[in-house]
């Protein structure tokens, strides 16, 4: 069961897409969000003095949504200015550190980075400008222990900032649970279910090997995200047709179609229940209800 918890945002300098720093309740770390642009003006900030990990985000150079970049500093600040110098595709940054200084130290955060670096590999969900995984550093239990939990709040906050490079494949409600749906087409099937986190195909279910000429020249996200699934393995060749090697979120009902069908397709229709009702049907009678 997951727990409630709230988040203090304070926008520093009174833009909303300014500095912003954020407090978790009932957690020893903060993080600080901020547009490139503002580098030089936040460099003064005491926490980007502290060992810390950050996150440095951006366009990808070759299709629509970001990428991501995962870093430690000892301090943080140094390896920020030496990716102003040298990375060109990361447009807003998060930094974590701690309320009170002192509190992580560079094992500490060397085992935050490489946490991330292999959860978002894991997931899949955005493309990596890390070109290696990073070894982690030899950490007593209880320190281990520690981090994991300091690692929890992180990925509690991440989502609510924006960032959802890093979520794994949540399991389905138990209210939910047999509310299973599937989708057909061109000798083809996928079943899947609605999430918090957007429509979950799952492991297993098949997609078309070839796509229709207008999803590449009029849904072109959805076309990149495709190729980009078979690039990093979630969708792998068997046969006549793709099938998914692990559960996987997608954002909307339609993309998931898309994906599995080759071609533009209304999710809120393709996707059925074993009644036969329409995921459309389904969330007008629970709207009625």
């Amino acid at each position: 069961m997951q727990t409630p918890f709230s988040l203090r945002i304070f926008v520093a300098d009174g833009d909303p897409d300014g500095l912003r720093i954020v407090e978790k309740s009932n957690w020893i770390g903060k993080a600080l969000m901020f547009p490139r642009a503002l580098l030089p003006q936040v460099k003064a900030r005491p926490e980007l003095a502290q060992t810390g990990v950050y996150l440095l985000l951006g366009p990808r150079p070759d299709g629509e949504g970001d990428m991501l970049y995962v870093g430690e500093g000892d301090p943080i600040l140094p390896r920020l200015q030496d990716h102003q110098a040298k990375k060109d595709f990361w447009t807003r940054a998060i930094g974590f550190t701690t309320t009170t200084a002192g509190q992580l130290n560079k094992a500490y955060v060397q085992f935050l980075e490489s946490r991330l670096i292999a959860l978002a590999r894991a997931a899949k969900r955005m493309p990596l400008d890390n070109a290696n995984q990073p070894a982690e550093p030899s950490l007593s239990e209880a320190d281990r222990a520690d981090m994991e939990v300091f690692l929890g709040h992180m990925l509690g906050m991440l989502p609510v900032l924006g960032v959802h490079g890093f979520e794994q494949t949540p399991e389905p409600p138990a209210a939910k649970a047999g509310q299973i749906l599937t989708c057909k087409g061109k000798g083809v099937q996928a079943t899947g279910y609605e999430s918090s986190k957007g429509f979950v195909v799952h492991a297993g279910s098949q997609a078309v090997a070839d796509t229709s000429p207008s999803m590449e020249h009029h849904v072109r996200g959805m076309w990149e995200l495709r190729q980009e699934l078979i690039g990093n393995g979630v969708l792998t060749l068997a046969g006549a047709f793709y099938v998914f090697t692990q559960d996987y979120p997608f954002s909307a009902p339609s993309t998931a179609a898309g994906v599995v069908l080759g071609r533009i397709a209304n999710g809120r229709i393709e996707w059925k229940a074993a009644d036969g009702r329409t995921l459309k049907e389904i969330q007008e009678a629970e709207a009625a209800q």
